[in-house]
């Protein structure tokens, strides 16, 4: 049997131990790689290391798998090749997606930039290409990356049972917000989501997959991710659940149809909150709104802007839940608001 050295499965703590027997029972715990602790939105969750993935666990790819043999770390495969004064200032963490490695340089490494890639395909022999990451940039939220070793930037990435195909200097992926990820894909059973901002369908393609809902309407605007997310939907099969329509939200957006919906889009998000809450059904659903938020200003903004938003309409709020999922810069968070409007 190959083992597959990037799989993780990710389980609340309180499960884990169950869990972790059942998988040595199984044979399928990876028993040369280190379990992990991870905290988010205050939960804690443990990374089982596993051989293969597991159809009933959501399984995902370990950025950095910690092995009981020793690895060497990228300091200590770079160490011997640049000087003293820069060691300092090399990256400690990096994301792999699928077979790629998207990573962020500060500029004074610029002239090691290309070493840093060439080590960290040592380190990932099954990746193909390491990427350098500059930031976004336009009102498409393009990547601004550049290849400093390897070739060839689209790749499949697998989380939670779910397959994405992507082009990593094209499209936006986040592998955070698992926990969001998770919860959006367990809530929406026998229902009709609306997702404003859909991308290559981060929450739409899951949703489809774990929650058998009626029906899911996916929006995005930018092109490029549009024909990713066309794309992603026949690849998990998911073409009978999925409407996915090409637009701005704030014109194509369809009116009184959805139990839920999301606006998984930080920034301006704020701006189509009117065409959300309209999207819900007359007797009311559950709106989930994400924005960044300063941190003087949690939690009054987000909601208070929800609710001025449905009042406007004519509508009522219950705020339901309230959510920092991670920190967007210093002193701003990304927050959801869980509403239900009615």
């Amino acid at each position: 049997m190959q083992i597959q050295q990037n799989v993780i499965v990710y389980v609340p703590i309180e499960e884990a131990e169950c869990i972790r027997a059942k998988l040595i029972e199984s044979k399928v715990l990876d028993m040369n790689r280190k379990i992990k602790k991870f905290t988010e939105n205050d939960q804690n969750y443990l990374l089982l290391p596993v051989t293969k993935e597991i159809p009933e666990y959501i399984c995902l790819e370990d950025n950095n798998p910690e092995f009981y043999e020793s690895q060497r770390s990228l300091k200590e495969l770079i160490s011997d090749e640049i000087p003293a004064q820069k060691f300092a200032k090399i990256p400690s963490s990096w994301q792999v997606i699928g077979t790629l490695i998207v990573i962020a340089i500060p500029d004074e490494l610029n002239d090691i930039a290309t070493l840093i890639g060439q080590k960290l395909l040592q380190m990932y022999p099954k990746c193909t290409c390491v990427v350098r990451d500059k930031g976004i940039k336009g009102a498409f939220r393009v990547p601004e990356r550049e290849i400093i070793a390897g070739s060839g930037t689209e790749t499949l990435h697998k989380e939670n049972g779910c397959i994405f195909r992507l082009d990593v200097t094209k499209v936006m992926f986040s592998k955070g917000n698992l926990a969001e990820k998770k919860l959006m894909s367990t809530s929406s059973k026998n229902e009709v989501v609306v997702d404003m901002f859909a991308g290559i369908g981060y929450f739409s393609i899951p949703i489809a997959v774990h929650s058998s809902p009626k029906k899911i309407i996916s929006i995005e605007l930018n092109p490029v991710s549009f024909g990713y997310l066309q794309e992603n939907i026949l690849l998990n099969h998911v073409e009978n659940l999925i409407e996915p329509i090409l637009g701005d939200c704030a014109v194509v957006t369809p009116e009184g149809i959805a139990d839920r919906v999301i606006m998984g889009y930080v920034g301006t998000t704020h701006h189509y909150l009117s065409s959300g809450i309209k999207a819900l059904k007359p007797e009311g659903g559950v709106l989930h709104y994400h924005e960044t938020t300063p941190e003087k200003l949690l939690p009054e903004r987000a909601v208070n802007r929800v609710k001025e938003a449905a009042l406007q309409l004519g509508k009522n709020t219950e705020i339901l839940d309230i959510r920092r999922i991670k920190k967007y810069a210093p002193g701003v968070w990304h927050v959801v608001v869980d509403a239900k409007i009615t």
